[in-house]
């Protein structure tokens, strides 16, 4: 991988990761405009990397949530911070079943696989559509709530379904406040994030060469950067409710990716 690609990938993985757009869905068209279909296989570190820079943005942006978290974690008391860190906790379930038990069947549906990305985008869209013209009822979080977004969250492990659309639209559709919706939407994810790279750290699925240093500091700083400044928009994206251009982007970007199978 080249320091161009490294660039411009660290970019749209930090952009794309909060953006109801799709990271894995960009991340697999990107790397076949690059040339680089086999990105996964060549270069698990390189995903490791990009995602835990995501992971940091997300902690920094919410820092003082994250506090919250953990400290209700360990208070063992029925308060409001405990509550939600049980909710946080519920909502990683479905996503760490198919984590853990389909890795490689959910593997398979990557490595250039442009088209069922084009059509995932396509369900984005229409989730992102639907979602901007919910009635706001400014319901909070309940567990039943935080599974079923949390379920979402699970179908979004799919390349092309967006995780902080699918997350996002499913709690507005639900009824829950957006500013709620979309601070549970980012702080949930970072538990996941944080998993994976120990689980892969664990099964020694990483390799590194030293080569590798620089192009992999550039793509983490490209990430964070780019997580930063896209997290911190969308909150604002989603109070004013301007999820409907991101349901035309996705729209365009999904019928363009479907349409390139016949210009191959």
């Amino acid at each position: 991988m080249s320091f161009f690609e490294a660039i411009i990938l660290g970019i749209v993985q930090g952009l794309t990761e909060f953006l109801p757009v799709s990271s894995s869905g960009h991340l697999e068209i990107a790397a076949v405009l690059l040339g680089s279909s086999n990105l996964p296989e060549e270069s698990l570190m390189f995903t490791v990397v990009v995602h835990f820079a995501t992971a940091l943005s997300t902690i920094v942006v919410f820092r003082k949530d994250v506090y919250e978290i953990i400290k209700g974690l360990f208070q063992f008391k029925d308060n409001e911070e405990t509550r939600f860190s049980l909710k946080v906790i519920l909502s990683m379930i479905p996503a760490a079943i198919i984590g853990l038990f389909f890795e490689e069947q959910l593997e398979q549906l990557f490595g250039g696989k442009v088209v069922f990305v084009g059509f995932m985008l396509l369900i984005t869209a229409l989730l992102l559509f639907l979602a901007d013209r919910a009635r706001n009822t400014g319901k909070p979080v309940s567990y039943v709530h935080a599974l079923i977004i949390g379920i979402a969250q699970a179908i979004a492990m799919l390349p092309g379904i967006s995780r902080s659309g699918a997350t996002i639209s499913t709690s507005v559709l639900l009824g829950i406040d957006k500013n709620r919706a979309a601070r549970f939407s980012f702080l949930m994810v970072v538990p996941l994030i944080l998993g994976k790279i120990g689980k892969d750290i664990l099964d020694g699925a990483l390799s590194y060469q030293d080569d590798q240093f620089i192009t992999l500091i550039v793509a983490f700083a490209a990430a964070f950067v780019a997580g930063l400044a896209a997290c911190t928009w969308m909150i604002q994206l989603v109070r004013k409710s301007k999820l409907s251009y991101f349901s035309v982007y996705c729209l365009i970007v999904g019928l363009l990716a479907i349409g390139s199978v016949w210009y191959r």
